[in-house]
């Protein structure tokens, strides 16, 4: 089963203390001001900004 690592970042830099990482088996929303997702434990994540988001996702390998 595909799954995904989504990184949320609350500001332009990657990979300091405020990102978030998720990972999720599918994506319900995904545009430049909206993300939608189930975390893998089943919690609805949703972000929203009106100046855009600053996210990734990527296949994530995951061992069944």
């Amino acid at each position: 089963m595909t799954r995904y690592k989504v990184v949320v970042s609350f500001d332009s830099e990657y990979g300091n203390n405020d990102d978030k990482v998720y990972i999720t088996k599918k994506i319900i929303t995904q545009t430049e001001k909206h993300l939608k997702f189930k975390d893998e434990r089943g919690y609805l994540k949703e972000y929203r900004s009106s100046s855009g988001l600053n996210y990734t996702i990527e296949e994530y390998d995951h061992e069944s």
